[in-house]
């Protein structure tokens, strides 16, 4: 009687591998919006960055500094000038850390429990964080106390924003709509269409909807008003092709520069898509461990993605001889990542 194979290369797409990789598994990958300087978060407590040199189709990468935390780091994003980085995680903190200066990082924020997702809104000066203890904070980062604390239904699983549109995740697919031009108000709840709990969410480009991705491998793709719900649609993504293995969608990133967007799935495989036309652009080999997050540079010339065990499995599945991290560096291709002409309809609406 045979059996099959297991998937045992970590890197079947040859992409370029980071040197100094963490010791455990990676939580969030971020680019500098100014630069090709993308750093890391993991489950071993320490953040770290890479300076990334491209010239062409050439691409190498620099370890450069980390720093640590207490406990393990779940997020990451860097503030728009591309000079710090924030950090929050399991420690309940959130530290910023004045990346190229040279200064010592600081703790500019606080949570009764994990912190899971934080985003810098230039157009407010102000830092969001989200947290299990089902609270939003926003954070001027001159002062100890936050300037808002907005209570939750759950805990925060996920988050996204565009200015004015802020997307929130929770816990029993709870999904906040906020306008941040009036922050203490929701401007909307939906149920998530998607029956399983939210895994990740991203607001689009335009900012007239979302993507919401769960842990059955199905992606939703979702407009905030009333007027464009004929729009809506869902899709299946990270399964296998008889449909009997479903994996988590993990990470939902979109191209800056085409507006197609990438997934990340449990299956280890990333996938592009363009959500206009409704069709995969790409569908990469599948790695040998999961892939937590992806996301792609400030020009879109690069995708970055995590190879490492996700504990979507729980930790009784977690083997750490077989289950060393990766980072890889995709240099995209326009014919992967670039919308491509709608397919005639046969009249039909």
């Amino acid at each position: 009687m045979g059996t099959s194979t297991p998937l045992s290369d970590p890197n079947p797409n040859k992409s370029l591998e980071l040197a100094q990789a963490p010791s455990d598994s990676v939580s969030s990958l971020s680019f500098s919006p100014k630069a090709n300087y993308l750093v890391a978060t993991s489950w071993d407590n320490q953040v770290r960055c890479w300076e990334i040199n491209k010239s062409g189709t050439n691409v190498s990468s620099t370890p450069k500094i980390s720093m640590s935390h207490d406990q393990p780091v779940l997020c990451s994003t860097w503030k728009d000038d591309g000079t710090t980085i924030f950090s929050g995680g399991c420690d309940k903190q959130v530290k910023m850390w004045p990346l190229l200066s040279g200064a010592q990082p600081t703790t500019v924020a606080m949570h009764d429990a994990p912190v899971k997702e934080l985003a810098w809104i230039p157009e407010m000066n102000l830092l969001v964080t989200g947290s299990w203890d089902k609270t939003l904070k926003y954070w001027d980062i001159r002062q100890k106390n936050p300037v808002h604390t907005q209570q939750l239904p759950d805990r925060c699983h996920t988050m996204s924003v565009r200015h004015p549109v802020m997307v929130v995740g929770t816990a029993d697919r709870n999904l906040i709509v906020f306008n941040l031009q009036n922050p203490q108000t929701e401007y909307k709840r939906i149920t998530s269409p998607l029956k399983f709990q939210t895994r990740c969410v991203a607001v689009f480009p335009n900012k007239q909807g979302f993507l919401v991705g769960s842990i059955e491998g199905r992606v939703a793709v979702h407009h905030i008003e009333e007027s464009q719900q004929s729009k809506n649609f869902t899709f299946k993504c990270h399964r296998d092709r008889e449909g009997a293995d479903i994996y988590s969608v993990n990470s939902l990133s979109f191209h800056p520069v085409y507006h197609t967007f990438a997934t990340a799935g449990s299956d280890g495989v990333v996938n592009f898509w363009d959500k206009d036309s409704k069709q995969r652009l790409k569908n990469m080999q599948r790695c040998s461990q999961p892939i937590p997050c992806g996301t792609f540079n400030n020009d879109g010339s690069i995708f970055a993605y995590s190879v490492c065990y996700d504990w979507s499995k729980g930790a009784e599945k977690h083997n750490p001889a077989t289950a060393k991290p990766y980072i890889f560096l995709h240099l995209t291709q326009d014919v992967e990542v670039k919308c491509k002409p709608r397919v005639a309809s046969s009249g039909r609406k």
